[in-house]
């Protein structure tokens, strides 16, 4: 299973943070990796919602079967990986400088099949792959943010 953990200070608070983050449809705004996002119902939001999520990184493509597991409004959303890779993952905002700041941290504990190079693969690809396209996701987050009305 690998382990990958990313964060970055945005300077907004975990409300206007979260309007960014809660529509999930719009993730592939700020994720370099999300290509589309298909419900699998009329359910968009909160607990139970479940999406499929295609997925591209360099020249593989995958289907991501997602769930949300957890979801607290301007504070968490958890989700449960189903499909081809396993696990879990969540977004954490956490409130800065007396909430007008947010700290968010988006943790993954995934595992990957063995012709994703199962426990390598995830040192990899997961350890050093993800953590850096993950990485410039959260950028991108922090400009759509910034830029966005406060």
């Amino acid at each position: 299973m690998s382990r990958i953990t990313v964060s970055i200070e945005l300077n907004a608070s975990p409300a206007r943070v979260w309007e960014i983050v809660e529509p999930v449809e719009r993730h592939i705004d700020w994720m370099a990796d999300a290509v589309a996002i298909r419900f699998h119902s009329d359910q968009t939001r909160g607990v139970g919602t479940s999406f499929d999520c295609d997925t591209k990184v360099g020249p593989i493509k995958l289907t991501d079967k997602m769930e949300i597991t957890h979801w607290i409004p301007g504070e968490a959303m958890g989700v449960k990986h189903s499909g081809i890779v396993t696990g879990t993952g969540v977004f954490t905002l956490s409130p800065l400088d007396s909430g007008n700041r947010t700290q968010f941290t988006w943790s993954e504990k995934l595992t990957f099949p063995w012709w994703l190079g199962g426990p390598i693969g995830e040192v990899i690809g997961g350890g050093i792959v993800l953590k850096a396209i993950w990485r410039r996701n959260l950028k991108k987050l922090k400009a759509l943010v910034e830029a966005a009305p406060k």
